[in-house]
């Protein structure tokens, strides 16, 4: 099984400048694991590497796709482990970093999901049913078809409800689908390194300065072309959909910014949350440490996961 390494926090935390350090310590290239940098042109809102910031170091999985676009972690997993197998065969080590918990865990167990990914007429049908007659009524519905979904998911959870059904109405119960998964060996053998703060108001705090210096890179004129674009999936993303009201009235951007630093805090709040379930991660903490001690330390974890362990 082919070993990685994981850099994962939640935002604004400095995941970037640590995935670029480890790739230069091991030869390695990073692979971006982040729902929204995937889209092009949504380059200050996602916080999106610059060139200063990668130091040279190879990035992917960024850029790929149009704002317009829809995606999914079952697409992440084809596209990232596409370019992950590129990697290996050149002898890089593969560095998946970003607060994408999901895209990540299926990243490194090879999840395949189901073969209804692309159904996507059923889909559009149970998304119409979904808003005519409501969450509670779609689980009652899924209770009946897979009591064993319908258990954990929420019925305002209109996405997962949705998926759920699909899978049913095409031919599998989506809980059976999740627990052959869970019975595969993951595809890759990977070692998580997070990077955080201890002190969660200073977290909240370095993610305050960070809305702040966007707003100052040009954020607002970002929110304006999506507004132009009225198909853009990533329209509803945190950092465009809070400041979309002072285009119309810039009176409220003080309250829209606020809005969306809030947000962007509970974002984190709820990355650290899933993050936190595995408790193999090694976690270092800006607040208690410099930044080159932390290089150095994790480091050091990286090669021994890497080159001191028996097959």
């Amino acid at each position: 099984m082919e070993r990685i390494i994981c850099v994962v926090g939640p935002t604004a935390s400095g995941k970037t400048a640590l995935a670029v350090e480890l790739a230069k310590a091991l030869d390695g290239e990073v692979i971006g694991c982040d729902s929204m940098q995937i889209y092009r042109r949504l380059d200050i809102g996602t916080a999106k590497p610059t060139a200063a910031e990668t130091q040279g170091v190879p990035h992917h999985m960024i850029d790929i796709i149009e704002p317009s676009e829809s995606y999914s972690a079952a697409r992440y997993v084809a596209d990232a482990t596409a370019v992950a197998e590129e990697m290996l065969s050149r002898g890089k080590m593969v560095i998946l970093a970003g607060g994408t918990g999901l895209y990540m865990d299926a990243f490194i167990q090879g999840l395949d999901f189901s073969t209804a990914e692309n159904h996507d007429i059923i889909r559009v049908r149970l998304e119409n049913l979904y808003d005519r007659f409501g969450g509670e009524r779609m689980h009652r519905l899924l209770e009946r078809l897979d009591s064993g979904s319908a258990a954990k998911i929420h019925p305002n959870d209109k996405k997962r409800v949705v998926r759920a059904l699909e899978i049913v109405f095409s031919g599998e119960r989506k809980s059976a689908h999740d627990e052959l998964t869970k019975q595969r060996p993951p595809r890759f053998d990977a070692l998580k390194i997070g990077i955080t703060c201890d002190d969660r108001a200073e977290l909240y705090r370095r993610i305050d300065l960070r809305v702040d210096a966007m707003l100052e890179q040009g954020l607002l004129d970002e929110v304006r072309m999506l507004k132009g674009m009225p198909t853009a999936t990533a329209a509803q993303a945190i950092g465009y959909k809070e400041l979309m009201p002072a285009l119309d009235d810039m009176s409220l951007l003080g309250e829209c910014v606020e809005t969306l630093k809030r947000n962007s805090r509970r974002y984190a709040k709820r990355q650290l949350t899933w993050l936190r379930r595995d408790e193999s991660t090694i976690w270092f903490y800006r607040d208690r440490e410099d930044f080159g001690s932390i290089v150095a330390k994790a480091t050091e974890f990286a090669k021994d996961f890497l080159y001191n362990q028996p097959e």
